[in-house]
Formats: structure tokens, sequence, C-alpha cells
């Protein structure tokens, strides 16, 4: 990946966020530490900005309001495929935005929908990201760790490397 244009990059990003769509959104405190929770991705954009809904009042709005700089990881053990983004979250109360990005499911967390007065939207800008990606069926995987171990060889653990942002 290290030859993709930014474009292909951010192309590579969107098409395994939208595979997994949840992700663990990791938060500082001075108080508590770090602070993990899912969160359903609502969209990539095309500037590779990534969106969520979010209550305004919750721990992770007050946090982000503090110390902005959030880590995300996505993960697709099927798949054998994982991404670790580091981003810069903003709050957004844009309710254009919020209704271009609804979605039924959103509808579950929020049931007053796009008039709840506690929606709101988390942009994050990433500033960093990488990829792990094999390609390889669960049993090919299984079948190389195995190979490696037998042979005392390392795992080839398939592609790894930086996304261009």
């Amino acid at each position: 990946m290290s030859n993709w244009s930014k474009t292909e990059s951010l192309k590579y990003m969107q098409d395994k966020i939208n595979e997994v769509k949840t992700a663990m959104l990791t938060t500082y405190n001075q108080e508590n530490g770090f602070n993990s929770r899912p969160m359903g991705t609502a969209d990539v954009d095309n500037e590779g900005n990534i969106w969520f809904f979010t209550n305004e009042y919750s721990p992770k709005a007050s946090e982000i309001s503090v110390e902005n700089t959030v880590s995300l990881t996505y993960s697709d053990s099927k798949n054998h495929t994982y991404l670790s983004i580091v981003a810069e979250a903003t709050l957004v109360d844009d309710k254009a935005k919020m209704k271009e990005l609804w979605n039924p499911f959103v509808q579950a967390f929020f049931p007053e929908g796009l008039d709840d007065p506690k929606l709101t939207l988390i942009k994050l800008e990433p500033t960093d990201a990488e990829y792990w990606d094999s390609s390889s069926s669960s049993m090919v995987v299984l079948f190389n760790m195995l190979k490696a171990a037998l042979s005392g060889k390392q795992y080839d653990e398939g592609n790894h490397g930086k996304i261009s942002l």
C-alpha cells in the first residue's frame, strides 16, 4: 500500500470500515484514564472523516470536549482484517448532516429521532491509521499458523502498513 495514492488509501479505509461498521472508540480523561466503548459508524465521507451519532451529554462527549485525540479500532476477525486509527474528534451539532446520516439503527438509541435535544454528531478526522489484512480464509490462516509452529518459523500474518492520510 506504500505506493497507493491518497485516494486509493482512503478508498481502502472506507471499504474496510463499511464492511465492519462497529468500532471501539477510546477516549481519555485525567480522572479515569482510557475509556472504550463500541460505536456504530454512521459514515466515512470522501475526505476520510468518520461520523458517529452520540448523546451530547454522554461521558465520551465530555471527554472529547477536553481531550479530543481519540483512538478507533475496527476488528473483523472472520476476514482477518484490522484497522487502528488515531483521530481528532469534534462534536458537531448540524441538523442537516444528522438528517443526511440518519438511519433506522440510530432510531433505536434516539427514539425521539432528529428532534431529540441530546442528539449530536462526533466527527473524527484521522491523523494516523494502520491496517493488518490477511485475505486468506480462516482455514488457510489456521494451516499457516500450524505450519509455522511445527517448522519453528515465524507466522506471516499477511499485509500490514500505514494508510496515507
